[in-house]
């Protein structure tokens, strides 16, 4: 191939006006949320949308939507989503809790997201065990004890305490606000839970978390607070 500029004789040919008027389109990265929860989760990764699509149009995208509804409902749902969207999503992240759900339907939902993957559009399985404030808490500490849900929120309310931020409610909209200083942290803990729940089922994974695979992409396009 030479490497020799055109030709002034060349520029009136067709061929090369063709290549040269050519215009490269760059598209974004587009990733799809899917949460089973209408008030945590689209409000704690409806922010991390709002600044990263606001900063980086040009190279990642993302859609975040709270559905209500729960894990195999819930992929269902998130497949319907990005079949029937104008956006090619290179990555679509399924977010849920176990809670009391059976474990059938928790464990089921990871393998859907492998079987519906492709080389186009990856499904992520985001499981919690047992719900999402597991992944808030560790961004204050490891926690290994498998304890009932119930007990995650007067820990989130002593630990907000401790920094001024007050008490823990569901429908928080600064959670992540709050949360992004200590989100290295998050993802260590998250980690190290991940190693010890090796090979595990979501649903015998206790405690588990899967937010941290999530949070890891899009941590380079989150300016520290």
């Amino acid at each position: 191939m030479s490497l020799k500029p055109s030709k002034k004789s060349d520029l009136d040919k067709s061929w090369m006006k063709k290549r040269q008027d050519r215009a490269i389109k760059i598209h974004p990265e587009y990733h799809l949320i899917v949460s089973e929860g209408t008030d945590t989760e689209p409000a704690y990764f409806g922010t991390m949308k709002d600044i990263v699509n606001r900063q980086y149009p040009e190279k990642i995208q993302l859609d975040v939507s709270g559905e209500g509804n729960n894990t195999i409902n819930l992929f269902g749902k998130a497949k319907q989503l990005a079949q029937n969207s104008a956006n090619v999503y290179r990555h679509v992240w399924v977010v849920y809790d176990t809670d009391d759900f059976p474990a059938e339907q928790t464990d089921r939902v990871v393998q859907l997201c492998t079987e519906s993957s492709t080389e186009e559009t990856e499904f992520h399985a985001v499981w919690s065990n047992q719900c999402v404030e597991l992944w808030f808490l560790l961004h204050f500490s490891f926690m290994q004890s498998d304890i009932h849900r119930s007990e995650y929120w007067p820990k989130l309310t002593e630990y907000l305490k401790q920094i001024g931020a007050g008490e823990y409610e569901k429908n928080r909209k600064d959670m992540y606000r709050i949360l992004r200083p200590y989100m290295n942290h998050a993802i260590g803990n998250a980690k190290r839970l991940d190693a010890l729940n090796k090979d595990k089922a979501p649903s015998k994974a206790a405690p588990g978390t899967k937010v941290f695979e999530l949070i890891e992409i899009l941590k380079p396009y989150l300016p520290e607070i």
